[in-house]
């Protein structure tokens, strides 16, 4: 389990296809956790138009066996700049691989689109209910005023 990209010179995948997420082994398995993920910036393109769509992304997880490398996650989300999907497949489908691959307690992902043609759409995943006792604290993405 070495990570591909920890310490070593990466770019950007061409797609989320191509991405290589790496997992190493939580450091505190017999803890149950929560680790967060926030990326404030994430783009796609509209799979119609081809333009640009933004989102603020929020991923919290409670490991198992694994933890993502963050540096490969940056990677993986950054390889959604130049892929064309709808919002509900790029947070759906980013929720599911990391679930798949991982496979953590649980997983919820929040994607908090910005508006395109005057109307924001949030899209939101979760792997089930949480573990008991798993502190979940409010995403803290505010509703649409602004996005700010």
């Amino acid at each position: 389990m070495t990570p591909m990209h920890l310490g070593q010179t990466s770019t950007l995948p061409a797609s989320p296809e191509e991405a290589v997420l790496d997992y190493v082994p939580n450091p505190r398995p017999a803890q149950t956790y929560l680790v967060r993920f926030t990326q404030p910036e994430f783009t796609s393109l509209c799979p119609v138009t081809g333009q640009p769509d933004f989102a603020h992304l929020v991923i919290d997880y409670a490991p198992a066996e694994t933890i993502v490398e963050s540096k490969s996650l940056k990677l993986f989300l950054g390889s959604f700049r130049n892929h064309a999907a709808f919002h509900e497949d790029c947070t759906v489908g980013i929720g599911e691989r990391l679930f798949r691959e991982m496979q953590p307690q649980w997983l919820r992902i929040g994607g908090y689109w910005y508006p395109r043609g005057g109307m924001p759409i949030d899209v939101f995943w979760q792997s089930g209910a949480a573990p008991a006792g798993l502190w979940l604290p409010d995403q803290g993405v505010a509703p649409y005023r602004g996005r700010g």
